[in-house]
């Protein structure tokens, strides 16, 4: 279950805090942040404008979220090698069937 607060210091300013239960961030919350952070639309903007700047940033967390979980797989393969170099062929299987 993922919880957000919005804080507003300046009205040019915005805050967020994101928290989670039980670990940390899934993928889809990690790329929804990332593109958030990339990208806003103004609440103000016209409806054609705002629906076309929608429709990028909805293209955009897919390629976003495609990326993140790459990293994270290969990182994880990186970790399994680094395991079986030192050893650890049991620690390396058990990480790599997560």
């Amino acid at each position: 279950m993922d919880f957000e607060m919005k804080f507003s210091a300046m009205p040019f300013e915005g805050y967020k805090v994101k928290t989670s239960n039980n670990g940390g961030h899934s993928f889809d919350t990690v790329a929804q942040m990332c593109v958030d952070k990339l990208m806003s639309v103004s609440e103000t903007a016209p409806k054609e404008i705002k629906a076309q700047a929608d429709a990028f940033k909805s293209q955009m967390l897919t390629v976003v979220l495609h990326y993140i979980k790459m990293a994270a797989k290969e990182d994880r393969s990186t970790v399994c090698k680094k395991l079986r170099e030192a050893g650890h062929t049991d620690l390396a299987e058990q990480l790599r069937r997560l």
